[in-house]
């Protein structure tokens, strides 16, 4: 963070001065007051400045931005960036053309620039932990109704065969939604096996396991 110290007759004074040279508002630093400073005496004795130091806030969405805007320029893709905070949580939305290639085969790309810009906003983070959530198209959304379905499937064919049925290999993200679907299935019960990247989702009857 950037940090500058500045002097003035009265701490509102050296506040002033330090907002004026950075150019931004008071909202947008932390302002710890070194000396108060002190008036002379008898137009004698020289008073003492008083002097602060001023630090910049990190602006985690505007960290995002640049980072997200910087790995777009190089990948020759156009987007508008969206971002807004709830939570502590940063929700970004990109629009614009050829974004397939964001999202990748089945979403492995958009799921590496979320995890990118997660490190990015929360490195030498000294506050609350950001989650980022990245998406583009209303891919995630698409994309769980689609791993529901097909749990729900994959339910009905380990009843029917009476065998337990394995997924692909999954992120944790996706095979979350997977236990979830079935997680109230009197009959079913899920657990994940295999060692990251090929972890997978097995789905099996409760009487079995």
């Amino acid at each position: 963070m950037k940090s500058i110290e500045m002097t003035g007759k009265t701490v509102e004074e050296a506040i002033e001065n330090a907002l004026k040279k950075l150019n931004l508002s008071e909202d947008k630093v932390e302002i710890k007051v070194i000396e108060e400073g002190t008036k002379g005496l008898f137009k004698i004795f020289k008073g003492k400045e008083a002097k602060i130091e001023v630090t910049v806030k990190e602006d985690k969405k505007e960290e995002a931005k640049k980072f997200l805007r910087d790995v777009l320029n190089s990948m020759g893709i156009l987007a508008e960036i969206r971002i807004k905070e709830e939570d502590d949580v940063l929700k970004i939305n990109l629009t614009g053309p050829n974004m397939g290639l964001i999202i990748g085969y089945r979403g492995e790309t958009l799921d590496s620039l979320q995890y990118l810009v997660s490190l990015v906003v929360n490195k030498n983070n000294e506050g609350a932990y950001k989650r980022v959530t990245l998406d583009t198209e209303n891919y995630r959304a698409k994309r769980e109704e689609t791993l529901i379905r097909l749990a729900n499937k994959i339910a009905f064919k380990a009843k029917k065969t009476n065998r337990a049925v394995k997924l692909e290999p999954m992120n944790p993200y996706e095979r979350r939604i997977i236990h979830s679907a079935l997680q109230n299935d009197s009959s079913i019960i899920t657990y994940s096996e295999g060692e990251e990247p090929f972890r997978k989702v097995v789905v099996d009857l409760k009487k079995k396991a």
